[in-house]
């Protein structure tokens, strides 16, 4: 995996602050921004600036896997997070799995995000498919196992859709762009971050949307509804897919979810005329 998958698409016509609209997207646990880019593009053409960077220990850092933690994580969103918002009057975070606990994580320390949308988001793993052993974490991490164990990809690679399936799953083959396993280290990190952000859920006061599968494959909707329970947004929706797994991105209802996002965030930040779009 490399760099090159990281991306920003800019509106360079645009240069009026308080007309211009930028958005940060985290991608998930394992994965790389290339799962966010069909998201992105959709963001792109609706008048949003996109933009969206590997985690630390993923892209070309994946050598870097087993030692980086939720800290690096947190201090690299952060990091890009105040880079972009000065440029920007509406700024919004969103994320997948990993990506939106993270995107939540920014939003309770950061006042001036404009909205949240989170995406399958993942603070307790629970899934259908999580193997039994996950109980054996808080054993396994305090010893020489969390560097040699890892959690496999299960089968279905959280797509419902068994052509779409099949088809990413080729994709990500060739190109090397995303794990096909949760290093037990990776694992650690997105539970210790879980901790953090479940503790101070109601330091959240922007609006916030959350979109999240009734069968997703790795977190059951009870990560969803833990966020929701706990911010203290006056304006929160949670939206329940019946059709799909963890990657709702690409899977049966991707259409429906892109949809929704534009809805709630035109509602927020009504699109502008954009006259030419050039992607950087």
């Amino acid at each position: 995996m490399t760099d090159s998958i990281d991306f920003e698409l800019l509106h360079d016509d645009i240069s009026d602050k308080k007309d211009k609209k930028g958005i940060l997207l985290f991608h998930g646990l394992t994965g790389s921004p290339f799962e966010m880019k069909k998201y992105g593009d959709f963001l792109f053409k609706n008048g949003f600036d996109v933009f969206c960077y590997s985690f630390p220990g993923h892209g070309n850092r994946i050598s870097e896997i087993e030692s980086v933690t939720d800290v690096d994580w947190c201090d690299f969103a952060q990091e890009k997070y105040d880079l972009l918002r000065k440029n920007y009057n509406q700024f919004f975070v969103s994320g997948l799995c990993l990506g939106a606990a993270m995107a939540v994580y920014l939003g309770e320390h950061n006042k001036d995000i404009t909205g949240i949308v989170a995406l399958s988001t993942t603070l307790f793993l629970d899934g259908f498919c999580i193997p039994w052993t996950v109980h054996l974490l808080p054993f396994a991490l305090n010893t020489i196992t969390r560097f040699y164990y890892t959690f496999p990809e299960d089968d279905c690679f959280g797509i419902k859709n068994e052509r779409t399936r099949k088809s990413l799953a080729k994709i990500t083959a060739k190109a090397n762009i995303s794990m096909d396993n949760y290093p037990l280290n990776c694992v650690d990190g997105l539970l210790k971050l879980s901790q953090k952000v479940r503790k101070n859920l109601k330091k959240v006061t922007c609006p916030i949307l959350c979109i999240h599968s009734k069968y997703d494959n790795l977190a059951s909707p009870k990560s969803a509804k833990v966020v929701m329970n706990g911010v203290s947004s006056h304006i929160k929706k949670y939206v329940e897919l019946e059709d799909s797994y963890h990657m709702v991105l690409y899977d049966n209802e991707k259409e429906f979810v892109m949809n929704t996002v534009k809805e709630f965030i035109d509602e927020l930040a009504p699109q502008v005329e954009v006259r030419e779009l050039e992607t950087v």
